[in-house]
């Protein structure tokens, strides 16, 4: 492996594990000619996934472009990158998981939205507000109703399955 440093062709390996449930190889390395380290993954060769764009067009199935729209919705949010790349990773083993070698871009958006609903309130609405192209406040408000009566709806099956279990 290259040194990323001072290129040099060779390097050794100090230590090696596993990340992303087994899927990828995480390997520290240490140049031989200037001593500096560096990290590699390996990763299994996975089939090429093709989005189908609004317009028709086609293109190789980009994890960063979802990574990046989940970070500039959780901008200025409590939320460690682990947990958003975490996020990612899940939102991404879903979209491989369907076996199909096309997914329109509107499917990808309701799964990041699917995903966000229940990690964080605000991310889910920033990431909706630009995915559904709210075009007033008034899209903006029905949205925020729909959440609260969802919230409310979840609340109550817990304080119902809470109280239940309280009388046995």
């Amino acid at each position: 492996m290259r040194c990323p440093y001072c290129k040099h062709e060779d390097s050794r390996v100090i230590d090696s594990r596993a990340t992303d449930d087994g899927m990828t190889i995480r390997r520290r390395r240490e140049c031989s000619a200037c001593g500096k380290r560096f990290t590699t993954y390996e990763v299994v060769e996975k089939l090429p996934l093709m989005v189908i764009k609004h317009d028709g067009r086609r293109e190789v199935f980009k994890r960063d472009k979802i990574l990046n729209g989940i970070i500039r919705s959780c901008d200025k949010r409590d939320i460690s990158m682990e947990r958003i790349l975490n996020l990612v990773n899940e939102i991404e083993r879903d979209i491989r998981n369907t076996m199909d070698r096309e997914i329109s871009s509107q499917d990808i958006g309701r799964l990041v939205m699917e995903h966000l609903k229940d990690f964080d309130d605000v991310a889910y609405i920033r990431f909706a507000s630009v995915y559904r192209k709210f075009a007033d406040i008034s899209s903006f408000l029905e949205e925020l109703q729909n959440m609260q009566q969802r919230k409310q709806r979840e609340h109550g099956k817990g304080t119902e399955a809470h109280e239940t279990h309280e009388k046995k």
